[in-house]
């Protein structure tokens, strides 16, 4: 990746690791410009709040997200240039606060949806607005606590060895805004293009939303073989920015699930069967009149398998992680022994005081269980708020470095959950919490709370970690950083619990539905049933670990791949056609894309952005509209039928992905 020079206004080169004081930052520690004001924090929480929302949005349909730093510095200097001058270090601060929104929001969605499902449905109760906020609350100051002694060991002393390539693009982005450019005008091309498409194909019906390129029948040949693609650009933009390797990857588990596994098993398993274990699982006869046999294959065994699968990824990412497990506990202990954390002389090495530090990770631990109904009462329920304190440190530490290697887009957060979830899974069987029937509902949400703050904080040391390398290219003032990260979590997490809790109740709704699928959530909870009530099928788990085991083997990236193997074709086929246009670009170009800065690459966060703000919009306009604005398109389509209203869908999805190309090819003035 890049790395700012100092004081030239001039694009990032990479450097090798050099002693901490060697390093000059774009803005020196003898100067002091404007920072930490009104302004800049009032901003950073409003894109806090509007890309946290649309973190959820995007999460609960895909299982996906995507860094908002980026995005969230070019609109910094965009709103900034059009209202009022800022220096760079105000800018650096917006971003810092709004990414905190999108972290937040990821924990959040990938665990706290569990609720739903744990205890047979019997756990509802704890999906409500106050404990949303405040798990998410309590793990993301403890994500932000944690890191801060961390910083000097992760992101000073490592500098030139730990790229953070989210952080290092984001610096880049802001020393670029200096001097002015294409970079706003890009991203917002992408968001409006993508508000264009998405009210057009969701509000107004004119083409079909998810057109079928391979449906077969029961009594075929092939039977249940199913290829659709949900054409959004947000899908689209996802799929260009993780680019052609990974897209290509998680399309081969859905490949393998719609189009091998399903007509296997239906060729193998009795209509009469299927109907029986959907039955035992509580789905209604209604239910499966209203889907077909593919869906009930895929929701009586497949979504097993699939589970299966993304647990043992997780597990064998986590194992191949263990060396830089062992170095990071071992330099940051060297680092508090160290005393490290107190304030430094220079502005670049304030940090927010150890003790306060300390202090606030023992509050938030002993918070949950005065908000949490627990198995058992004190002191035991000490030992769980010890366990957050100790899988909090140990995952935060392991986050920082991974994120730091590899990105936050490939942080292995479900991994670490997973972990967090058996470890304390283990400690309720073992200890007989969760052997009393009457009180599953309360074993099942304690360790499943435990499992979120670990997630959300795992999350957003992530993003902290990338904020605060941004930070230090820039000449940032990390105490401000660390500061402003607080209040972005603060700011963010109702809003984020009220788009969670809305989306569920809405007409998309509820989660676990086929438009809401929550992966992660429902693999959280497929975990923690198994293994406190002991009703997992564990025989569709296992093969889907062996599966998983022999991707690995192969070389590929088994995570990506088992997520693939666990959502619908329609959700992983255009975020692979996404990556196709990125690999497309780049032939034509003849070069591949270096920077994160890309045109391409902009133009991607922005559809991701205008899809994504465009489903919640509809969602809201759908739910209080008293007309039913896609009247025409509906009637429209159904005029057409098949194939043609398919084929009218794929042509506007091709047109979005020739403008996602052409804008691609495009070089940007700085």
């Amino acid at each position: 990746m890049l790395e700012s020079a100092a004081m030239a206004h001039s694009p990032v080169t990479v450097e090798p690791a050099v002693a901490p004081g060697a390093f000059k930052p774009f803005v020196p520690a003898s100067e002091s410009p404007a920072e930490f004001t009104v302004k800049a924090v009032v901003l950073g929480a409003i894109f806090g709040v509007i890309f946290g929302a649309v973190t959820v949005y995007l999460a609960l349909r895909a299982g996906l997200t995507v860094s908002a730093s980026i995005p969230i510095a070019v609109l910094a200097i965009a709103v900034f240039k059009r209202f009022s001058r800022s220096t760079i270090l105000e800018n650096n601060i917006v971003q810092t606060i709004g990414s905190a929104g999108e972290s937040i929001a990821a924990g959040v969605v990938f665990t706290i949806p569990a609720f739903l499902f744990i205890a047979s449905g019997g756990a509802q109760e704890y999906f409500n607005i106050v404990q949303i906020v405040t798990l998410a609350a309590v793990g993301g100051i403890i994500g932000v606590l944690m890191m801060v002694p961390m910083r000097r060991a992760l992101i000073v002393k490592e500098h030139g060895v730990l790229p953070y390539p989210e952080g290092t693009a984001c610096a880049e982005v802001l020393i670029a805004g200096e001097r002015g450019g294409e970079l706003a005008r890009t991203v917002f091309a992408g968001f409006w293009t993508a508000l264009f498409y998405s009210f057009a194909n969701k509000l107004l019906a004119l083409w079909r939303e998810v057109p079928r390129v391979l449906v077969t029948g029961p009594a075929s040949a092939y039977p249940n073989a199913t290829l659709t693609s949900e054409i959004t650009p947000e899908y689209l933009g996802v799929g260009y920015i993780i680019g052609p390797r990974i897209s290509g990857v998680m399309v081969s588990g859905s490949v393998l699930s719609w189009l091998a596994l399903i007509p296997l098993l239906s060729m193998l398993v009795p209509e009469a069967t299927v109907r029986a274990d959907l039955l035992k699982l509580g789905f209604t006869p209604e239910w499966m009149a209203a889907n077909s046999q593919a869906t009930w294959i895929y929701r009586a065994y497949v979504r097993y398998i699939g589970a299966g699968a993304v647990a043992m990824a997780g597990l064998l990412t986590l194992v191949r992680t263990l060396p830089t497990i062992y170095s990071s506990i071992r330099d940051s202990v060297r680092e508090l022994r160290a005393g490290v954390g107190s304030g430094g002389v220079l502005r670049t090495e304030r940090d927010i005081p150890i003790t306060w530090v300390a202090f606030g990770s023992v509050a938030m631990a002993v918070l949950i269980p005065l908000v949490q109904k627990m198995p058992v009462g004190f002191p035991w329920a000490l030992l769980l708020s010890l366990l957050i304190v100790v899988f909090g440190f140990f995952f935060v530490a392991v986050s920082s470095r991974i994120v730091g290697l590899i990105g936050s887009s490939s942080n292995p957060i479900s991994g670490m959950t997973i972990a967090t979830l058996l470890g304390t899974c283990l400690i309720f069987v073992v200890a007989g919490w969760a052997s009393d029937p009457s009180q599953q509902a309360a074993a099942q949400a304690a360790a499943l709370s435990v499992g979120t703050i670990v997630c959300i904080a795992a999350a957003n040391a992530g993003a902290t970690s990338q904020d605060l390398k941004t930070g230090y290219i820039v000449g940032a003032t990390p105490l401000y950083q660390q500061l402003g990260l607080v209040i972005g979590v603060l700011v963010s997490v109702a809003v984020i619990g009220f788009t969670l809790i809305g989306m569920h109740n809405s007409a998309w709704g509820p989660i676990g539905s086929e438009r809401l699928p929550a992966p992660q959530g429902t693999l959280m909870a497929t975990i923690i049933q198994g293994v406190l009530s002991r009703d997992l099928p564990w025989g569709f788990i296992f093969i889907g670990g062996a599966l998983a085991v022999m991707v690995q083997l192969c070389g590929v990236s088994g995570l990506a791949w088992a997520v693939g193997a666990y959502l619908p074709i329609s959700t992983t086929f255009p975020i692979f056609i996404g990556g196709a246009m990125r690999w497309l670009a780049d032939r034509v170009r003849g070069t591949h894309e270096e920077s994160e800065v890309s045109s391409g690459m902009l133009f991607a966060t922005g559809l991701v952005a205008g899809g994504s703000i465009a489903g919640l919009l509809i969602v809201f306009i759908v739910q209080f509209s008293p007309a039913n604005l896609g009247a025409f398109g509906e009637h429209l389509q159904e005029q057409l039928g098949e194939p043609m209203g398919s084929l009218i869908g794929l042509v506007a999805f091709g047109v979005l992905c020739t403008l996602l190309v052409r804008r691609a090819l495009r070089r940007l003035a700085f």
